[in-house]
């Protein structure tokens, strides 16, 4: 963003931005920015609140007009992250004994999922299928994590990423129709791999490809930066 702005400057055209984090924001120097301590993954600060949300774009569109550049502002406001607090969900049962723990609990979880998506009207568990595919995501996942090699384990190598990402999503979006508000910022992603038994499956994954000298693109988005490893 930062370096586009800077383009964009050479041409004529006043820019402004929203920064979510104060070092990138001071290294990079853009023309003009709004620093806003919010959550990650939430530039506008409080969801479901548009009065909140305008004032942030109120502060940031007030900058336009300065010239003595490059100009970094602090929004008054500090949102903290309360994203080492999973959320308490309490996880509906499967009564399917034969299945490994993980697949019974998603799906345990299918009848919440579905009650977000027809809420939302979207989902993000898209990368690989849709939600009918992810027992079959997780059971490979599994496989991984129990030491088969990656060419058994019943997914190209270079898809278990998209396949982790799918069913975290799953996860993240049934969590939300659990939940009776809106929770803050990586509540639901700290619920799912601190208290869940797929989150623990792909720490067991990642941690497995990491030692095979697996891809990268296998492993890597199989924890998020932030949640300990």
């Amino acid at each position: 963003m930062s370096a586009i702005a800077h383009v964009l400057e050479q041409a004529g055209i006043a820019t402004v931005g929203i920064a979510s984090i104060r070092a990138q924001a001071e290294a990079a120097r853009p023309p003009r920015i709004l620093y806003a301590e919010f959550p990650l993954g939430r530039p506008l600060g409080r969801p479901n609140d548009p009065a909140f949300q305008r004032d942030v774009l109120e502060a940031a569109f007030a900058l336009v007009p300065r010239s003595d550049v490059p100009v970094l502002v602090d929004y008054p406001v500090v949102i903290e992250d309360e994203s080492d607090t999973p959320l308490a969900c309490e996880i509906p049962l499967s009564h399917d004994v034969g299945l490994h723990p993980a697949i019974a609990e998603a799906l345990g979880l299918r009848a919440a999922y579905e009650r977000h998506r027809g809420l939302t009207g979207r989902t993000f568990v898209s990368r690989l299928g849709g939600p009918e595919r992810v027992p079959e995501l997780i059971e490979a996942l599994v496989r991984v994590a129990d030491g088969i090699s990656l060419d058994e384990c019943g997914l190209p190598a270079m898809q278990l990423g998209a396949a982790a990402l799918d069913v975290r999503a799953y996860y993240e979006e049934a969590a939300m129709a659990l939940v009776d508000h809106v929770p803050a910022a990586r509540r639901a992603e700290s619920w799912f791999y601190s208290a869940t038994e797929t989150g623990a499956v792909l720490r067991r994954a990642r941690a497995a490809i990491r030692a095979a000298d697996g891809p990268r693109q296998a492993w890597f988005p199989m924890v998020p930066i932030g949640q300990p490893t």
